[in-house]
């Protein structure tokens, strides 16, 4: 891993609580938490993708008053998959990375979903069709962003 994404992903986490947490955007804001684990876990090993995951789920979860565990079992799953993904898929073209970053928020939204309990989640139409592809095409369009001004020429070493 080199110190550019450590950097970046150090800077997107603090700027993730910093946006949800202190000026309590919400939803205004990306989820900046899926941007680091999947810009990191990318150079990572399995094991490190997967506790790097849990440990940003434990901190989404610690200010989440519905459904504790659910962001730290996703994120956990997130931060496998994309560490995985390095040995499936080689490079790094803009085709993959929008899809990286896309499915990687969506699927983060879906993984909470289904795992939260049914009196607390919202409508499946409404969160999980409508909005979830919103907010992770949003997080997917700041990924790439920064993919492409921070980490262009490549980070798997």
């Amino acid at each position: 891993m080199t110190i550019r994404v450590v950097v970046l992903a150090a800077v997107l986490i603090v700027m993730h609580l910093v946006l949800h947490v202190a000026l309590g955007l919400g939803r205004e804001a990306p989820d900046l938490f899926v941007v680091a684990l999947l810009v990191a876990s990318r150079s990572m090993s399995v094991r490190s993708g997967a506790a790097l995951g849990m440990l940003l789920g434990l901190l989404e979860d610690a200010y989440s008053m519905t459904s504790f565990g659910s962001n730290v079992l996703a994120m956990t799953v997130l931060g496998m998959a994309g560490a995985k993904s390095r040995d499936l898929f080689v490079g790094d073209s803009k085709s993959f990375l929008v899809t990286f970053f896309l499915l990687g928020g969506w699927v983060r939204i879906a993984l909470v979903w289904a795992v939260t309990d049914a009196a607390v989640r919202p409508g499946l139409d409404a969160r999980l069709l409508v909005e979830s592809m919103l907010m992770a095409l949003y997080a997917a369009s700041v990924g790439i962003a920064l993919w492409v001004l921070f980490l262009r020429g490549g980070t798997t070493s």
